[in-house]
């Protein structure tokens, strides 16, 4: 369950269309992204860093290519160039945290 607000900017309850099961059983990344979608849409959300699991390449583009918001790629690039470049290739994310102390050196990081 989740909480938005209606027109009046009351809190309301709602839920996913796509709720797991049992409630302690872990969500689907389709379902993630419903409640992405939904709180994106409800809120003014602008940035997400990080939404999926970092080898979950494809799930991570499918989401980007509809967010409409900025999708940081942290984990998932982690300042490696090849990640980075493969992020850019399957336009996996459209924003990228850049940490120096990931990659080494200010000359890597600039390289990557």
């Amino acid at each position: 369950m989740w909480r938005r607000r209606n027109s009046t900017e009351r809190a309301t309850t709602t839920s996913t269309s796509n709720p797991p099961e049992e409630p302690s059983q872990p969500v689907s990344p389709d379902q993630l992204a419903d409640l992405y979608h939904h709180i994106i849409r409800d809120y003014p959300v602008v940035s997400i860093e990080d939404p999926f699991d970092q080898d979950d390449w494809s799930v991570w583009a499918k989401f980007a290519d509809g967010a409409g918001i900025q999708v940081v790629g942290d984990d998932l690039t982690v300042t490696n160039p090849g990640c980075i470049e493969r992020a850019v290739d399957e336009r996996a994310c459209n924003c990228l945290l850049l940490k120096v102390n990931q990659i080494g050196s200010v000359t890597e990081a600039i390289q990557a």
